[in-house]
């Protein structure tokens, strides 16, 4: 086989490995382990850490924050592992391909598809959380610095509003922007940008009711699907 269709098939092969990291349920599985009960037909109805705290308890929505927030950054450290200097894998690439010029793009399209996995889970027929742990996550492995600056943001607009869908647009909202500030390579900023709209539209629900003056704030308890953003 050509060198350049191994090297095609070994960066797909690694794309959906992350893909599959991120699509790991974490809240679908506590939720099944813990009370027996679809996370799905409760609260939000999603699988992310915040419906999981609301519906099953602080003690597993902490963990379903801590491991989707590692599937993020498990997507960027397998990538480092497969483009390190001594890697095999760096063998099959073609004498005109730079890996160390790949290495960002595929890093970031790795991080989306580990997000895409989280929101869109093959194992719960593509549902899933809305990708905010996952993100940061990634970020935090990416680069440390925007990582923990765009979790400020979001720890400040939530202590400040009790409001977790408005901490999570305007901390992924901030990302291009912090990208660009440390100078991020420009693969780091498009992640930012495309990565931060995905989330965002994924929080439109959430949108209309700020908008509307009706989203639920942390500590509020209630039953119907339709309402409480997530991570």
């Amino acid at each position: 086989m050509p060198l350049i269709a191994l090297w095609s098939l070994g960066n797909a092969a690694l794309l959906i490995a992350a893909y599959l990291l991120g699509s790991i349920p974490t809240g679908y599985i506590l939720g099944r382990w813990l009370k027996g009960i679809d996370i799905r037909d409760h609260g939000s109805g999603s699988t992310g850490a915040t419906n999981v705290l609301r519906v099953v308890g602080k003690g597993p929505g902490a963990t379903v924050l801590a491991v989707d927030m590692l599937k993020g950054a498990a997507a960027i450290a397998l990538t480092q592992l497969v483009y390190q200097p001594s890697s095999s894998f760096l063998t099959w690439a073609p004498s005109t391909v730079d890996p160390t010029q790949w290495f960002p793009w595929i890093a970031v399209l790795a991080g989306l598809a580990a997000v895409l996995g989280h929101s869109k889970s093959v194992w719960l027929k593509f549902s899933g959380g809305k990708s905010v742990a996952t993100g940061l996550g990634l970020l935090l492995a990416l680069n440390w610095q925007v990582g923990l600056s765009a979790f400020g943001i979001f720890a400040v607009v939530l202590a400040l509003s009790r409001t977790v869908s408005l901490s999570s647009i305007l901390s992924v909202s901030s990302v291009p922007l912090l990208m660009v500030a440390l100078h991020q390579p420009l693969a780091y900023v498009l992640l930012g940008l495309v990565g931060g709209s995905y989330v965002v539209i994924r929080h439109r629900s959430n949108i209309q009711r700020l908008w509307a003056g009706t989203e639920p704030r942390l500590g509020q308890q209630r039953a119907d699907r339709d309402l409480n953003p997530d991570v």
